[in-house]
């Protein structure tokens, strides 16, 4: 049986292949089976400090994404409003005030790649409710590595490093500020570069006509050889061997 990550290797492949409509279309799939099985013996109905079934959300607003590189912005559209309906409807479920600031943070990058209006409003929704949450949280760190905070920052980091050459273009710091010793700024430091960020970078992406894959385990100076670029960088993610710097499938010479 197929499963979710079966349908995100599908995208990678795709995306590597710059199939961006069918990428988007295998991450939607992956989304919508992840929401239906977050993980083994979990329900995306209750409550789990851990959020996987922030998961789907990512591969949803990715598959948005790909839409939009794709030139099909009505069907990006239409993903996003479907994710901020279960980013919402999540919020019954993730319990936590911490991981409901994050479903908001959610709602406002689907706003962005959605073309929905708001996107900035969003944000800084997002950021009064981590302010709010940041009070009851005494480990900002564990909650920024959770699965759930870990989706909410795969998209935007995945398209930044399709215009940094492939490598990592949005670090840690970057994105959470350096003082967890203050939760609240800390982590509303997410919502407040992703408004600065994001959409410009979106832009850009759209403009290119190119989506890179996500990073996964990567060597340097290796004997495979990208037939688009020359590097000789690779990139192994999923099931898939790429280059580093185009994500196009590399091989030995």
């Amino acid at each position: 049986m197929t499963t979710e990550h079966g349908h995100r290797e599908s995208a990678i492949a795709a995306l590597a292949e710059r199939e961006y409509g069918t990428a988007g279309d295998e991450y939607s799939r992956a989304g919508w089976a992840h929401l239906a099985a977050p993980r083994d013996g979990l329900s995306p109905f209750d409550a789990d400090e851990r959020g996987w079934v922030g998961v789907a959300l990512r591969e949803l607003l990715t598959g948005a994404i790909a839409y939009r590189v794709a030139d099909q912005p009505e069907r990006a559209t239409r993903r996003c409003v479907e994710t901020v309906a279960l980013a919402r409807e999540l919020k019954t479920a993730l319990d936590r005030p911490v991981q409901r600031a994050c479903l908001t943070e959610v709602v406002a990058d689907c706003r962005v790649v959605g073309g929905l209006e708001d996107a900035g409003g969003a944000y800084r929704d997002a950021e009064e409710a981590y302010l709010e949450a940041g009070g009851a949280v005494s480990d900002p760190e564990r909650w920024a590595t959770s699965p759930l905070f870990r989706a909410a920052a795969g998209p935007i980091k995945q398209v930044a490093r399709g215009q940094a050459d492939g490598e990592i273009a949005i670090g840690w710091e970057e994105l959470h500020g350096s003082d967890p010793s203050s939760p609240g700024p800390f982590l509303a430091r997410r919502a407040t570069y992703k408004r600065q960020r994001f959409p410009a970078l979106l832009e850009r992406a759209v403009e290119d006509g190119y989506l890179a894959a996500p990073r996964g385990t990567t060597a340097y100076d290796t004997d495979h050889g990208c037939p688009r670029c020359g590097s000789a960088d690779v990139n192994w993610v999923a099931d898939s061997t790429l280059c580093l710097r185009c994500s196009t499938p590399t091989g030995r010479p």
